[in-house]
């Protein structure tokens, strides 16, 4: 990469890594606020307010939240299933926030997996999704094709005893491409995404599909190419007997032949990573 171009996308991820960290800020503080009786729809709004207090008025989806069994989508079966709901959270229940805000024109998309109280069910997913984020990083390095790449997540899934369940969003998606999108004065959203980032999401497939390769990373034929040049929303999802626990961040793939500038992640600054740093 010239140096140009290297100043140029290094002033683009500045704007993707500070509205990821306003997500992550936003995860952690209603997670702090969470107590007996909070419903996922509170939970959702809380994450809304909190954002919206600090600026956000556009959104790559509006905020998710899960309780219980349905951190693991335990029969989930149709899109309606994903939005919040009246479960209310007890003690050791885990729990997932999960929120894509954009903030002037940048886009993030994050996972947060807690409990309310001790759950050391979910305290090991968690600490096994480390080995997730170093095979993805490696194996994307490698430029292996993503549906090799989901292919061999499954795969670690299954020796370390688990189910996937990212398999259960719509295509069964692993990460999707996200983007800078146009600011406007009025933010409409449909079925709980943003109209703004699914008009760029739809032109990236219909790009795409034209040069060969799909915004989204799937298990399926359209995603049986190498690794596409831009950000990744990447979100491995681990599932045991009703226990769920994801993390959901942005990795950067450029065209470089650098190894180490050819793919990383945006940050790493973040409440899971800071995690597996202390345990060690």
């Amino acid at each position: 990469m010239t140096t140009a171009v290297t100043s140029e996308l290094s002033a683009r991820l500045r704007g993707f890594r500070q509205v990821q960290r306003l997500a992550y800020e936003c995860a952690e503080a209603v997670a702090a606020r969470l107590e007996p009786g909070v419903s996922e729809r509170q939970a959702a709004r809380m994450q809304r307010e909190w954002l919206r207090a600090r600026g956000v008025r556009d959104w790559f989806h509006l905020p998710f939240a899960w309780f219980g069994d349905r951190t693991a989508f335990v029969n989930f079966r149709v899109p309606l299933q994903f939005f919040p709901t009246d479960r209310r959270l007890a003690p050791g229940m885990p729990f997932i926030l999960d929120m894509a805000p954009v903030y002037e024109g940048y886009t993030a998309d994050i996972g947060y997996s807690g409990s309310l109280g001790l759950n050391p069910v979910q305290d090991r997913l968690m600490a096994d999704l480390e080995a997730h984020r170093e095979l993805i990083l490696r194996e994307v390095r490698e430029k292996r094709p993503l549906r090799t790449i989901y292919e061999d997540v499954d795969r670690l899934m299954v020796r370390q005893g688990y189910a996937n369940r990212h398999r259960a969003y719509p295509f069964g998606v692993i990460a999707h491409k996200v983007d800078q999108v146009k600011q406007r004065r009025f933010s409409p959203h449909l079925f709980g995404f943003g109209t703004q980032s699914l008009k760029g999401l739809a032109s990236d497939a219909l790009h795409g599909h034209r040069d060969g390769w799909s915004p989204l990373w799937s298990p399926y034929r359209f995603s049986d190419h190498p690794p596409q040049p831009g950000l990744w929303a990447v979100e491995p999802h681990l599932g045991f007997r009703g226990t769920g626990a994801k993390f959901e961040e942005i990795l950067v793939v450029t065209d470089s032949t650098d190894p180490e500038e050819s793919a990383f992640w945006l940050d790493d600054d973040l409440p899971h990573v800071r995690r597996w740093a202390e345990e060690k």
